[in-house]
């Protein structure tokens, strides 16, 4: 063949390979418009709509729908998704959502669902119910569709991130309820399937601890895997410039949960009533541990007071008469501390130590039960304290460590009107003997106390220095003379009235 017939051959194939790309690439650009026209017509029925609803309600765990769409081309805008569930989340309520389906994963069977942003978001949990051994049902579309999403297309919805304006939850927890709102929220694919990480500002929440108010939320990050819930910061504020900073974890499947963290910056008289924030003052620290392993909610850490001073204890009061003097009416404390635990409403305070130094120490434990209390502790007081009063250092207390006399002390009564047990213990150890010494003794403490708790317990003050002058009444007469020493005068006098 001539070099001239092989040119027009090649030039023929060539034509012929031109046009057979043009018409692949019409076919080619024919199948994609139809294509498209095909999945747009499918985003764009109501079978889409329920088949996100469905997606959505497996997310979470509930049965809910979306509200009717509104399209833009790929852009969907509707008013609102409601659920409720039957497990942890009992209800959840989502208004404005604005959201863009991407094409990018139909390839990887998933519809992309991106710069998705919600108006508001109200989720209702109820953690007191026990998981059931019945799996709920599987949320499913409406059977009397009759619109239907070709086999190709994808199965599964995949969220890619997502903007929510106000957040409010409303939690039952097995100690109350629990309040959060004003939450702003920002979550997105962490780059594993199934797994987000979300970062959480702003907002308020109330907890059903009485001693603990609203917490105002700083920032908070989680990440969600594999149906756990990691708590990787948390930074919130409390009281007036309370801080309280936070890590954690929770297994949805088991419920179990767990959470450690510090508080740091609270005053004593924030976190005290009325009457004790008076009492004493300082600054509280205290790391803690919450969790649910023992199958109850329980909080417990270590507690560590800072600057602190006690005034006017009323035992404290009681021994500065005894004494003659006035260090016990303010204590500076160079030691308090203890360990705690909170739970079922109870506290128990253990290990715990005040201390100022060389003058008196306190060791022992001590229960709250509502306003009740219970304690048991160990007193040290300086050689000499009670020296005025006869058998005090030697049948009530014993020489011990760190150069102190050391006595049992038991503490009841309740938050507002707490008693103690050494008064009676101080006097039966007198006995007869502090007759022998009256009135020089007597009318000393007397007159000493007077001066410290002022006009309001003269009378029966005066009443005391009487009957202990006269010598003609008994230890136990003498013992309700005391009794208004340590703040029981007043009631007293009443009831002699």
């Amino acid at each position: 063949m001539s070099r001239r017939s092989r040119k027009r051959n090649t030039a023929g194939e060539n034509r012929w390979l031109g046009k057979a790309a043009v018409v692949s690439l019409i076919t080619g650009v024919v199948a994609l418009a139809g294509g498209y026209a095909l999945v747009r017509n499918y985003l764009h029925s109501d079978a889409f709509r329920k088949f996100l609803s469905i997606e959505a309600s497996k997310a979470a765990q509930v049965t809910g729908e979306f509200s009717p769409f509104r399209w833009e081309g790929l852009a969907i805008s509707t008013e609102s998704f409601e659920a409720t569930g039957t497990g942890p989340i009992t209800a959840i309520r989502a208004a404005g959502l604005h959201t863009e389906v991407g094409l990018g994963g139909v390839r990887r069977g998933v519809w992309e669902i991106q710069g998705s942003s919600l108006r508001r978001l109200d989720v209702s949990l109820d953690t007191t119910k026990r998981p059931s051994q019945d799996e709920p049902p599987t949320p499913t579309s409406n059977s009397s569709s009759k619109e239907k999403s070709p086999t190709w297309f994808p199965s599964k919805a995949e969220l890619q991130s997502i903007d929510i304006t106000e957040v409010t939850v409303h939690a039952l927890l097995d100690q109350g309820p629990v309040r959060a709102n004003g939450m702003k929220v920002h979550a997105e694919q962490a780059g594993v399937k199934d797994a987000y990480r979300a970062e959480i500002k702003g907002g308020t929440i109330h907890v059903p601890l009485g001693i603990v108010p609203d917490l105002r939320l700083d920032r908070v990050q989680l990440r969600y895997q594999n149906q756990q819930v990691f708590l990787t910061e948390a930074a919130l504020e409390a009281w007036k410039n309370g801080r309280i900073s936070a890590t954690g974890e929770w297994d949805i499947g088991s419920r179990r949960f767990s959470a450690e963290g510090k508080v740091s910056d609270i005053k004593c008289d924030e976190v005290l009533n009325d009457d004790w924030s008076k009492r004493l003052t300082g600054d509280v620290v205290s790391d803690f541990i919450f969790d649910n392993h023992t199958g109850t909610p329980q909080t417990r850490g270590k507690l560590i007071l800072q600057n602190g001073v006690v005034t006017a204890l009323p035992v404290l009061d009681a021994l500065a008469a005894y004494a003659d003097t006035r260090r016990f009416r303010i204590l500076t404390l160079d030691e308090a501390h203890t360990e705690w635990r909170w739970k079922k409403g109870e506290i128990a305070l253990t290990d715990l130590v005040l201390s100022s130094d060389s003058l008196v120490r306190l060791e022992g434990t001590l229960t709250i039960r509502g306003q009740q209390l219970d304690g048991v502790f160990r007193l040290g007081l300086a050689p000499g304290t009670l020296a005025s009063i006869p058998g005090a250092e030697t049948d009530v207390f014993a020489p011990g460590e760190r150069g102190l006399l050391w006595s049992t002390l038991r503490i009841t009564g309740t938050l507002d009107d707490p008693k103690e047990d050494l008064s009676e213990r101080l006097i039966a150890a007198a006995g007869i003997r502090m007759f022998d010494q009256i009135p020089e003794t007597g009318e000393k403490v007397m007159k000493f106390t007077q001066s410290i708790l002022g006009d309001s317990s003269s009378k029966t003050i005066e009443k005391g220095v009487k009957i202990l002058e006269e010598g003609s009444k008994t230890v136990r007469e003498v013992s309700g003379i005391l009794d208004g020493i340590l703040g029981g005068g007043r009631e007293k006098e009443e009831e002699a009235q």
